[in-house]
């Protein structure tokens, strides 16, 4: 070979090292077989099988038309088509609300049974604590008899509409693992919240406003943060969205100084123009997500103001609820979820912050912090309740209440030591959650714990039995409403759960 042909050589094989420079991993794997986009694409529809035939042109709304917030039909006919869940963030004690034990009274002061503390395992009880009666009145509330403590007086009008699951059994007993095990099925992060895949298999009746809205009252979030109101690997489009009944509705949903809605409008078909255009060459599911949160952003400044304003609810309706017009409350958040159920939201979710009552000091404590926090949410959880019945949208509107477990029939005693105040430590073993509307049955109870509220005797019923009731008054198999992920299918429940056909109408 001569010096000319060695030193073309030499030239050629520096251009295609030069060219295969910009082929990165991404190039190869978009050539391959068009790519990850393709393959997470697959896995999507994979993800949609639930929906039934290609034919029903599910799938195309949620990847053709860029609109995965569509609204579609269930697996099957649901009682509910909206849920509102009232989680009380902390874990209120359900032996001065609702599990009525007279015999646990009796033990009052008394040292607690060595039966009860071995091998268990508790969050801040150490030593031999003394066991703790109910603090408050019991009776039984309406034709159905349900026991009701006076800690909520306006709740025991309402008793005949309520049904009790007496035995809810969790196996955590810190707050952030217990709340994320309740809304997304697992006690590790990463998993989508139950609001989610209800915004996912359902859509949104109303294009306007987002399928999942989060309203937090009490000063503070729950424990385990946003991510029990996230869309974990679905795509994002679906996590929840906090609003706030104080305050602009939702953070930054005003134009900036010099921005006008025009403007606005032309900023957000500017960006959509190339995300489009990066959807069309690497075919990336989550860039239609994008595209759609664009767009949901700037309907809802149109839309959220308006559906947020409680000012313009007449009178009555205030004084039902005992709300205050521009205040950060339980009571306007309440109101608020009547309205956005009203206006097709799929899922409302109310994180109420301060039920941890340890008996610290004053301010966990069950005689004082306690009560307090019974007052502030027993007249809205109650007005909600009969709003919804006098519009007609409580058999369609399935309401859940309770706390993400339960507390101890014993006194904490924190070190080792007796405490000032009434409190009780956090107890996996036993709570209580109460269900209405939704096709649920009026006025029953299912489920009862021993004779001082500590494990459950019959009845019991685990978080993941909750999420498939839930699912199951939406319209969804919750073992066949999955999600390919990582190669296996996923669904909220994993691989746990069932109905609770015995309060289901």
């Amino acid at each position: 070979m001569t010096q000319k042909e060695l030193q073309a050589q030499k030239l050629a094989q520096e251009a295609n090292y030069e060219q295969l420079r910009y082929v990165t991993r991404r190039h190869f794997l978009r050539d391959s077989v068009t790519g990850l986009g393709a393959m997470a694409f697959g896995s999507l529809l994979a993800g949609c099988d639930w929906l039934g035939s290609k034919d029903n042109g599910v799938a195309a709304n949620i990847f053709d038309s860029a609109n995965p917030m569509a609204g579609r039909p269930p697996m099957f006919p649901g009682k509910a088509k909206s849920v509102i869940y009232l989680h009380m963030a902390g874990a209120p004690s359900q032996l001065e609300l609702f599990d009525y034990k007279p015999d646990l009274q009796k033990l009052d002061g008394q040292q607690c049974p060595q039966s009860l503390l071995e091998g268990k395992r508790f969050a801040f009880i150490r030593g031999v604590p003394k066991m703790l009666g109910p603090y408050g009145n019991f009776a039984q509330r309406g034709q159905s008899g349900a026991w009701i403590s006076d800690h909520l007086p306006h709740l025991t009008t309402v008793a005949d509409e309520l049904s009790f699951l007496k035995a809810v059994q969790t196996d955590q007993f810190n707050h952030a693992p217990a709340q994320l095990l309740m809304h997304t099925g697992s006690a590790r992060l990463g998993r989508p919240s139950m609001g989610a895949w209800a915004s996912y298999g359902l859509g949104t009746e109303n294009s306007n406003l987002p399928g999942f809205v989060v309203l937090t009252s009490g000063g503070k979030s729950p424990d385990a943060g946003k991510s029990v109101w996230g869309s974990g690997f679905l795509p994002s489009v679906y996590q929840g969205v906090q609003c706030r009944s104080e305050g602009d509705p939702v953070l930054f949903i005003n134009n900036p100084e010099g921005i006008d809605k025009d403007l606005r409008r032309a900023s957000i078909d500017a960006i959509n123009e190339v995300n489009k255009k990066s959807y069309e060459e690497f075919k990336d599911p989550e860039i239609l997500s994008r595209i759609s949160q664009y767009e949901m952003a700037y309907k809802m400044q149109m839309s959220v103001p308006e559906a947020m304003d409680i000012s313009d609810e007449p009178a009555y309706i205030h004084e039902m609820y005992g709300t205050q017009p521009g205040k950060e409350s339980f009571a306007n958040n309440c109101l608020l979820a009547r309205k956005l159920v009203e206006k097709g939201v799929r899922y409302v979710q109310l994180f109420d912050w301060g039920w941890d009552s340890h008996g610290t000091y004053a301010g966990d404590s069950i005689e004082i912090a306690f009560v307090n926090k019974c007052r502030s949410v027993d007249r809205a959880s109650t007005a909600l309740l009969l709003d919804l019945k006098q519009r007609g949208l409580l058999d369609e509107t399935l309401v859940v209440w309770g706390g993400e477990f339960g507390r101890t029939p014993m006194q904490e005693n924190r070190e080792g030591k007796q405490q000032s105040f009434k409190g009780r430590d956090h107890h996996a073993e036993a709570f209580t959650i109460w269900m209405a509307g939704g096709g649920i049955k009026r006025g029953t109870s299912f489920g009862e714990t021993d004779p001082i509220g500590y494990s459950p005797v019959s009845g019991k019923v685990t978080p993941f039995d909750i999420q498939a009731t839930i699912l199951n008054q939406l319209g969804f198999d919750h073992e066949k409403f999955t999600y390919q992920f990582q190669g296996r299918p996923f669904r909220l429940t994993d691989v746990h759960g069932r109905v609770i056909n015995e309060i289901v109408a």
